[in-house]
C-alpha cells in the first residue's frame, strides 16, 4: 500500500455513503484552506453522461498541440489515483506532492464528515491553485449541480455531452431529472457547448441557459462534426476545419471532438491555430475507450492472430457506442466477436448487455476486481443467456482467455472486455500496460 493508499483508507472513514451529493462540506474545507477554487487558471467545464473523459481528452490534445499548459481533473483512475490530476507542463502529480496534499486537506477537515471525492476535488483545486497553467480542463464526478466540482466560480466555456439514463439512485430515474442534474454547471453569461440529446434532455438545459443567461451552442444546431471519407470535417459560424480522423476510435469520437473544438472557438481567451486542431485528433489519448491492446502479457493469452480491445463502457448508451463501434470494425475486416465481461449490480446489465446480442459469438463473464458490488459471473451470465447471448463464466481474466482459446475459431476472434471501469483498470494493471 502506498501512502496515498493509506491517506485514503483513513478519509473513507470520515463520511459513511461513497456518493452523497452537496456542496455544503467541500465548502467549508475550502474556506479552511483560504479558498484556493478562486485562485484556480481558467476553467473550463465537462459535464454529461458518457463521452467526458474523452472530450476532455481532445480538449487537452488540442491545448497541448498550441503551446499552452493545461491542468486535468478527471475521475475516477484506472489503476493509479495520481491519474485524476495531470499539471500542465509537468504530467501526472508525483506520489510526494499528492501524499502531502492530501495531508493537508485532512488537517484542514480536522476529522469532520466529507466524502473521498469531495476531500480529493479539494486537495485538486490546491494543487492546481499553486501550479500556473493557461487553463483547467475539470470533469464532473457526478451529475452537476451538486457535484464537487461546481464550487468554482465561473468558467471559461461549459460543455455537456450525451446525457442518458444511469446513477439513477442519485440523479433522478427519468431523462430530464438527470439533464437538469447536468445543467446545474452552466454559468451565468457563460457559453455552454452542447451535445446532441433526446429532446426532454434538451429542452431542460435549454431552460436552464435562458435563466442564466447563458449562451448554447449545440451540435448538429450551432455546429457540426462529421466523417467524411476518413476524416473529421468541423463547421460552425467561423468557418470549417477539415482535420484528421480522431485517434480515438468509433464513430461517437466524432461527436466527442466536436464538443471538444467548439468549445475552445466558443471562448475569445484562446487562439487555436489550425495545425493545433489537427494534431489534437492524432495525439489524444484516453485509455480503455474502444482502446486496442497491442501487446501485454493478458495480449499474449489471447489466440494468435487475435484482436483485443478494452472499453470501460457500463450503462445501455455506453453499450449502444460500443456496439456500433464493433460493427464499424466487423463491415472492414470480419471476425467472430467474443466478450469478457465484469459489471457492477448498480448498473443496468440487461440494458447494456442487450446492444451485443446478435453481435457477439460468446460472452465470457467474470468477478469485478476489488468491488463488492460486482455481479457475480455466473449470474451475469445467467442474465446474458436470458436476454440471447450465449454465455459461460470464469473466475478470473486468465480463465476467461483460456476460455477464448478452446473456442477455436476461425479467423482468429475479436476479444472485447467491457462492462466496468474497475474491470478496465485491473485489465491494463494485469497486462502491464498502465496508464501514463
Amino acid at each position: 500500500m502506498t501512502h496515498v493508499d493509506s491517506i485514503l483508507a483513513r478519509l473513507t472513514a470520515l463520511h459513511p455513503k461513497r456518493i452523497d451529493l452537496s456542496l455544503g462540506r467541500i465548502e467549508r474545507l475550502l474556506a479552511a484552506l483560504d479558498y484556493p477554487e478562486r485562485k484556480l487558471p481558467p476553467v473550463i467545464h465537462v459535464a454529461g453522461t458518457n463521452g467526458k473523459g474523452s472530450t476532455v481528452a481532445f480538449l487537452r490534445a488540442i491545448l497541448e498541440a498550441a503551446g499552452l499548459r493545461a491542468h486535468v481533473y478527471t475521475s475516477p483512475h484506472l489503476v493509479r489515483f495520481n491519474e485524476r490530476f495531470r499539471l500542465g507542463g509537468i504530467g501526472l502529480v508525483s506520489d510526494d506532492e499528492l501524499a502531502a496534499v492530501m495531508e493537508e486537506c485532512e488537517r484542514a477537515n480536522a476529522g469532520a464528515p466529507i466524502t473521498v471525492f469531495e476531500i480529493t476535488t479539494a486537495a485538486g483545486m490546491l494543487l492546481f491553485s499553486r501550479h500556473p497553467a493557461d487553463v483547467l480542463v475539470m470533469e464532473v464526478g457526478l451529475g452537476g449541480r451538486l457535484d464537487a466540482t461546481n464550487v468554482i466560480p465561473e468558467a471559461l466555456a461549459t460543455v455537456i455531452t450525451r446525457v442518458s439514463i444511469d446513477h439513477t439512485d442519485f440523479l433522478g430515474d427519468t431523462l430530464d431529472k438527470i439533464a437538469a442534474e447536468k445543467a446545474g454547471v452552466l454559468k451565468r453569461n457563460t457559453s455552454g457547448i452542447v451535445a446532441a440529446q433526446h429532446r426532454d434532455a434538451l429542452s431542460v438545459i435549454e431552460r436552464q441557459a435562458a435563466r442564466l443567461n447563458a449562451p448554447l451552442r449545440i451540435a448538429g444546431e450551432d455546429f457540426t462534426a462529421t466523417e467524411e471519407r476518413g476524416r473529421l470535417v468541423y463547421q460552425d459560424e467561423a468557418g470549417l476545419l477539415d482535420l484528421p480522423a480522431p485517434r480515438l476510435y468509433g464513430r461517437h469520437q466524432y461527436e466527442n471532438a466536436g464538443l471538444a473544438i467548439a468549445a475552445l472557438r466558443a471562448t475569445n481567451r484562446f487562439r487555436i491555430p489550425p495545425a493545433a486542431f489537427e494534431a489534437g485528433m492524432t495525439k489524444a489519448e484516453w485509455p480503455a475507450r474502444m482502446n486496442r491492446l497491442s501487446h501485454g502479457r493478458l495480449v499474449e493469452l489471447a489466440p494468435e492472430g487475435s484482436e483485443v480491445w478494452l472499453d470501460g463502457g457500463h450503462n445501455p448508451d455506453g453499450g449502444r457506442v460500443i456496439a456500433a463501434a464493433l460493427a464499424d470494425l466487423e463491415e472492414r475486416v470480419p471476425r467472430p466477436v467474443v466478450m469478457i465481461a465484469g459489471m457492477l449490480a448498480s448498473k443496468d446489465c440487461d440494458g447494456f448487455l442487450r446492444n451485443f446480442t446478435g453481435l457477439a459469438r460468446r460472452l465470457i463473464a467474470v468477478p469485478v476486481p476489488a468491488s463488492e458490488k460486482g455481479v457475480p459471473a455466473e449470474e451475469l451470465a445467467e442474465r446474458a443467456r436470458n436476454i440471447g447471448l450465449p454465455a459461460t463464466s470464469r473466475g478470473t481474466l486468465d480463465g476467461a482467455f483460456e476460455a477464448v482459446r478452446k473456442l477455436d475459431l476461425d479467423p482468429p476472434p475479436r476479444i472485447l472486455i467491457t462492462g466496468s471501469l474497475y474491470l478496465a483498470g485491473d485489465v491494463l494493471r494485469e497486462n502491464g500496460t498502465l496508464p501514463q
